[in-house]
């Protein structure tokens, strides 16, 4: 996973949640929220990723002072976007792309629909240990226990 690489982030407060499941149904209903939420995601961590480098260039001065105030607001926005989406009850696997994966049910265990921002719909689904390299058309998803 892509993950930040940032000097500070701000700490959470991670309470654990019961593990949703959705339906491949629910799954693509809920694309609109999640879409703007992914979206929101990836411009925030891009902007954090060039204040960073700006910081690494120059870490000290009042530039230095305005980077780091931008940054560890910035970060606090990304935060806060990320906990939306584990809200909702999805977990995000790539700052970069937008990758994210929904629990689901596959012949009575436990799969991932995979979704990755720009596609229109979930077409998709992989094991819980292939991630993405493993995905499999959602043709092949069979939600019966």
């Amino acid at each position: 996973m892509a993950a930040p690489q940032f000097s500070t982030f701000p700490p959470r407060n991670n309470r654990s949640r019961p593990k949703r499941l959705f339906t491949l149904n629910e799954a693509n209903r809920s694309l609109p929220l999640v879409a703007r939420i992914v979206r929101d995601i990836v411009n925030t961590h891009s902007r954090a990723s060039q204040l960073q480098a700006k910081l690494d260039e120059s870490p000290t001065g009042q530039d230095a002072a305005t980077a780091r105030a931008q940054l560890e607001e910035t970060l606090g926005r990304l935060q806060d976007y990320v906990d939306e989406l584990i809200a909702i009850g999805v977990a995000l696997k790539d700052y970069d792309t937008g990758l994210i994966d929904f629990p689901c049910r596959h012949q009575g265990h436990d799969v991932l629909l995979c979704w990755k921002l720009g596609e229109e719909r979930i077409d998709y689904w992989h094991e819980l240990h292939t991630g993405y390299a493993g995905r499999q058309p959602i043709a092949t998803l069979d939600e019966s226990d």
